[in-house]
């Protein structure tokens, strides 16, 4: 039965730099697939530098789960396979001929089985992530159904309802491809006032939430909270509305399509808008000269949860959003005893709350320095699951396992805590805290 839930708790953080709903074509010469996108893959190479792909064409697999692949975005050429420590594989680079030559598929989607085997052979199956502990699924699991988010909300972040706009058989064919994979159903999530598209609205074979409030309703944790609780011993897998419609389109056409529209937003970039490209695509043939670089942090994926690639840098393979803001490496000597008219704050610290519909330019500057965990009731306040952040935080810090799981590791991501890392006074990376106690938690309770 669908259900609507209201978000009381959460914040909707204004900022300079939304992407106008406008397009412009972009063209790369090097993409890159990196293994660092997906978490707990252990990346074995089917192919060596100097290899001719196709789009689709597998370059790894992942040790653990050998049927899962991973394909080349483009064809083309490998160039070079890019390593970090203990030759930890970190990019594989490759040329792009410009030919756009696909792989042929012929996807089955007639059994279960079916549906699986095509989706790990073609390269699909790592838009499907679970819960708990926010990494690639496990094709031998059966979750208990399946949560789509259909909207953003976090800052700047791409609008489903424009980038996706027109594709509608490729996202009903999407769901009625992950219909198969559950017997609980799937659960798509919409936001009661911002989404418009009919595509979302009319989705059939599926139930459809609606929610409402500010950031972080469009968290696919968020609404597995509120919607259908994760027990343990339980999975759910999840989607963005982006990875539906991909799968969907590789059903439709045989092609491993990876094509997107991206918003390139910011207080940094000069027009802000939309760009079509590929998944792996370098991240200067998105900004294309349209930045200011002067002092500039370029970030792919969303502001609070993107990851710093640069320029030089490639759009990951799960991001629809490049942002670009000003670095804040200065020093404001009694900044917090200003009146501060451009200053955000949560709380009413600075004149700025007189003007609750102002947008603002921020910085990276943390405005302050690491400092001891205090109680302050600040992730309360922005944390809108059934769960105590600070406690569950504690727990993580001392890896007390019997007190994670009584407080609800199992349902949450990095993600959730992003509004918590951005108010805390304290300056505690919290959303590093939550990754590395995931990956430990895999070993000890997966």
């Amino acid at each position: 039965m669908s259900k609507h839930v209201n978000i009381k708790r959460g914040l909707d953080i204004k900022l300079d730099g939304v992407a106008e709903k406008v397009t412009s074509e972009s063209s790369s010469n090097v993409f890159a697939l990196k293994p660092t996108d997906f978490q707990g893959v252990t990346p074995k190479l089917v192919l060596k530098e100097g290899a001719k792909v196709e789009a689709g064409s597998p370059i790894f697999f992942d040790k653990d789960k050998p049927e899962v692949q991973f394909c080349s975005p483009v064809s083309g050429e490998i160039k070079e396979i890019r390593r970090g420590e203990k030759r930890r594989i970190l990019e594989i680079l490759i040329s792009s001929d410009n030919a756009s030559s696909y792989k042929k598929f012929s996807p089955k989607s007639g059994s279960r089985e079916e549906v699986i085997a095509s989706l790990c052979e073609s390269g699909m199956w790592p838009f499907i992530k679970q819960r708990p502990f926010d990494i690639m699924a496990n094709p031998k699991d059966k979750p208990k159904s399946i949560f789509v988010t259909g909207f953003n909300t976090e800052p700047l972040t791409a609008d489903f309802d424009y980038a996706l706009y027109g594709q509608d058989a490729d996202f009903q064919k999407g769901l009625d491809i992950l219909a198969k994979l559950t017997d609980g159903g799937v659960h798509l999530n919409i936001h009661k006032e911002r989404t418009a598209s009919n595509m979302f609205k009319s989705a059939k074979g599926v139930t459809t939430n609606t929610f409402s409030g500010p950031h972080p309703s469009g968290n696919v944790g968020v609404q597995i909270n509120n919607i259908d609780p994760i027990n343990k011993g339980e999975t759910v897998w999840t989607l963005n509305a982006l990875g539906v419609t991909t799968i969907g389109k590789f059903f439709n056409t045989g092609k491993f399509d990876l094509s997107r529209l991206v918003a390139l937003a910011g207080g940094k970039v000069t027009k802000p808008k939309y760009v079509k490209t590929i998944a792996g695509a370098q991240v200067s043939s998105i900004t294309n000269g349209n930045i200011d670089n002067d002092n500039a942090r370029v970030i792919s994926g969303g502001v609070l949860t993107g990851t710093q690639v640069g320029e030089e840098g490639f759009l990951g393979f799960y991001d629809s959003t490049v942002t670009v803001i000003k670095e804040g490496n200065y020093y404001e000597m009694f900044g917090w005893l200003t009146p501060g008219t451009n200053k955000f704050s949560m709380s009413r610290t600075f004149l700025s709350f007189l003007m609750p519909g102002k947008s603002y330019d921020l910085d990276t500057n943390l405005h302050g320095e690491h400092r001891s965990f205090v109680m302050t009731n600040q992730y309360e306040q922005v944390f809108p699951m059934d769960i105590y952040p600070v406690q569950l935080i504690k727990s993580c810090l001392a890896y007390d396992l019997e007190k994670m799981e009584a407080l609800g590791i199992y349902e949450v991501a990095p993600e959730d805590f992003a509004l918590c890392e951005f108010v805390c006074t304290s300056k505690t990376e919290v959303q590093d805290i939550i990754r590395t106690t995931l990956d430990k938690a895999i070993i000890d309770l997966g």
